[in-house]
C-alpha cells in the first residue's frame, strides 16, 4: 500500500509524456516555471516544440548551428526586442530537445491589427472556421474573458478595447492550435507546446481548439501557478512554485 502514491504518480507521468502533443503553461516571468518546462521536454524527448513567444518567421531563422549557444540564439530570434522575459529562462527548454522542430505560433503587430481592423476571417482564411473563429463567443464566455483581460491590465483598459484584446487572444489560441497541428502532421510527434496558462486551459484555451479541429489526437495539459493559487480554467495537471521576484505591475497605473 505505500508504494501506490509512487506508482500512481509513475504512472501518471507516464501518461502524460505518453500523449500525441503536450501543453506547458506557464507565469511568464517565472523562471521555476521554465525549469519545469525543461525537464518535462528532456523527459518528453519531443520531435517537435511549438513556442507562443516566436512567430513563424523567427522560429524559421533557427539553425542547428544556433541552437548550440544561448547568445547566439538569442540574439538570432532578436529575443531582447521581443519584450519577453530574459532568454536565459527560455534557453534550457530549447538544449533539452536540440533535434526537435522549432515552431512559432506567435503573431506579431501587423497581424494583430489585421485581426482588429479586419477580422479573424483576413487572418486565418478558411482555417477560421475549423476553429470557430468565424462565430462570436457564447455571451457569458465573452463576458468572463473581457474581465479577465480587464484584470490582467490593472483594471485600465478602457472597455471598449476589451472585445478587441479577446479577438487578438482567440487568434493566438488559433495559432497555437494550428502550429501543433502542423507540427504533429510533419514529425508524428510527439508536440510539446510552450504558452502562457492562459492559452493553455483547456475549457477555451488552445487545447479546445485543438480538440475541435483534430479530435484524433491526444493531448495533456499542464497548467503552473504559483504559492498554490488557483488557476482559472481547466487542465489535466497544475504544478506550483513559489512566487517569482516582481515589482507591481500595476503600480504605473496608480
Amino acid at each position: 500500500m505505500k508504494g501506490l502514491p509512487f506508482l500512481f504518480l509513475v504512472m501518471m507521468s507516464c501518461a502524460a509524456m505518453a500523449q500525441d502533443i503536450s501543453v506547458l503553461g506557464e507565469v511568464h516571468d517565472n523562471a521555476a516555471h521554465h525549469r519545469v518546462q525543461a525537464e518535462k521536454v528532456a523527459e518528453i524527448a519531443p520531435r517537435a516544440l511549438v513556442f507562443e513567444m516566436l512567430t513563424p518567421e523567427q522560429a524559421a531563422r533557427i539553425t542547428p548551428e544556433a541552437r548550440g549557444d544561448a547568445e547566439t540564439l538569442g540574439a538570432l530570434l532578436e529575443w531582447e526586442e521581443s519584450g519577453w522575459p530574459d532568454f536565459s529562462m527560455y534557453y534550457p527548454i530549447f538544449a533539452a530537445a536540440p533535434e526537435a522542430q522549432v515552431h512559432g505560433a506567435g503573431i506579431d503587430r501587423a497581424t494583430a491589427r489585421a485581426a482588429l481592423e479586419e477580422g479573424l476571417d483576413a487572418v486565418m482564411g478558411a482555417a477560421a472556421a475549423r476553429f470557430g473563429l468565424d462565430s462570436p463567443l457564447p455571451e457569458d464566455e465573452q463576458t468572463a474573458r473581457e474581465a479577465l483581460q480587464m484584470e490582467a491590465h490593472c483594471d485600465a483598459l478602457p472597455e471598449e478595447m476589451l472585445p478587441g484584446m479577446v479577438r487578438i487572444q482567440r487568434l493566438r489560441d488559433a495559432m497555437l492550435a494550428q502550429a501543433a497541428m502542423t507540427a504533429f502532421e510533419e514529425t508524428g510527434g510527439p508536440v510539446v507546446v510552450i504558452t502562457g496558462n492562459g492559452h493553455a486551459r483547456r475549457d477555451w484555451g488552445m487545447p479546445a481548439l485543438l480538440a475541435r479541429a483534430a479530435p484524433e489526437l491526444s493531448v495533456h495539459v499542464t497548467g503552473q501557478t504559483e504559492d498554490d493559487m488557483p488557476l482559472p480554467g481547466r487542465f489535466d495537471s497544475v504544478l506550483s512554485a513559489p512566487p517569482a521576484d516582481r515589482d507591481d505591475p500595476c503600480a504605473a497605473f496608480r
